[in-house]
């Protein structure tokens, strides 16, 4: 389907998880292990936030997606090396349904929200035009391309996400599956998503049949320093870092949690907190 990762901690240079870890995600967009399709090679895309002004304030986000494979862009590896940031997401898209083109890459923008999903609205062009309709006219404008990704992103908007992400994104799945079940789809969405906002990642893992795709976080770092006091990759993380990936870059059994079902975290300032996810119908 598509895999991706988003990353908060001290400033990391990108290439150390897109491209040098065991099993990093340019390893996972031709070799993934966990998703519904192996090859993931339908453009990718890099989303990121430099450091605060002096005075507080944030630039918007800046973004880096093509539509070539991630392992054959050369660009890639140069923006890579190039880029450090402390609060980035990664994704890697394998296209159901929509064409492969750069404004369906993600990450999505808005302000100063970036978006990635993996997963499906299914039958997503039968329910297209309900939920389009949706869309609160200060959003609408910002539709570029055709996925049902973008279109979850700007629905969530719609209903609150950059004043209350976590009921905002409740809304967002509750009126999906309301549509859905109207068209007489029994299952219409499955997701782990991420919203950024400069300072949080914000993530589900949620399916209307309750088989999501999968998502991973860090354990504590002080914990993975005590378990592997020789690895040199682990003593360089910093006590904040959290990594919130769709498979683990390595095969460390105990340097990663799977998210369990219908789950939403936070992760902001070295806290990661966890809340059951469900849906808000229209109109609750």
């Amino acid at each position: 389907m598509c895999r991706w990762l988003a990353y908060t901690g001290s400033p990391l240079q990108m290439e150390r998880v897109l491209f040098k870890a065991r099993h990093s995600l340019i390893d996972q967009s031709l070799h993934a292990r966990l998703g519904a399709t192996t090859t993931n090679g339908d453009g990718f895309g890099l989303g990121w936030y430099a450091r605060p002004a002096a005075d507080g304030s944030l630039e918007p986000p800046f973004r880096y997606r093509s539509v070539h494979p991630a392992w054959n862009d050369r660009n890639l590896r140069e923006a890579a090396r190039a880029i450090h940031s402390s609060l980035f997401v990664a994704h890697i898209r394998a296209a159901t349904d929509t064409p492969a083109q750069e404004t369906n890459c993600h990450p999505f923008r808005h302000g100063n929200w970036l978006f990635v999903h993996n997963g499906l609205i299914r039958d997503f062009p039968l329910l297209r035009r309900d939920l389009m309709l949706m869309i609160a006219p200060a959003y609408f404008g910002s539709l570029e391309g055709s996925t049902d990704s973008e279109l979850m992103f700007l629905l969530a908007l719609s209903f609150g996400l950059e004043e209350d992400p976590l009921p905002a994104l409740a809304r967002m799945v509750g009126a999906v599956e309301e549509t859905g079940r109207r068209h007489g789809v029994a299952q219409p969405i499955n997701m782990t998503v991420c919203a950024l906002d400069g300072e949080r990642m914000i993530a589900v893992r949620y399916s209307s049949e309750r088989e999501s795709r999968t998502l991973f976080h860090n354990t504590c770092v002080q914990h993975l320093r005590q378990l592997y006091p020789d690895d040199p990759q682990i003593a360089a993380l910093d006590d904040d870092t959290f990594l919130l990936l769709s498979e683990p870059l390595t095969d460390m059994a105990d340097a990663w949690e799977e998210v369990p079902e219908s789950t939403a975290l936070i992760a902001a300032r070295g806290e990661l907190r966890h809340f059951p996810f469900a849906p808000i119908a229209p109109g609750a």
